[in-house]
């Protein structure tokens, strides 16, 4: 599986904390062994096509858009501000 980042995930990710960038990288090594692992909490956010949304910790969230074995990073930060824009 191959992960591609968009330039609004870039941004997002160098201004987290350096203790969650380290539990972001954790998840996307998980995401990239195993999309369905539990701790990733992955679930489509509703109303929308194909954006998913996986668990950095209780405050944290990441979206992506899964395209054949590609994975695009959409967003990373705060739960309530990710789930605003996806």
């Amino acid at each position: 599986m191959k992960i591609l980042a968009y330039e609004r995930f870039r941004k997002a990710y160098q201004e987290l904390p350096g203790h969650i960038q380290r539990k972001v990288d954790r998840q996307l090594k998980q995401l990239v062994a195993n999309p369905r692992h539990p701790s990733l909490q992955v679930k489509k956010i509703q109303g929308t096509r194909a954006i998913w949304e996986s668990r950095v910790d209780l405050q944290y969230r990441l979206t992506f858009e899964l395209v054949g074995e590609t994975v695009y990073l959409r967003v990373v930060g705060n739960h309530d501000e990710v789930l605003k824009r996806p």
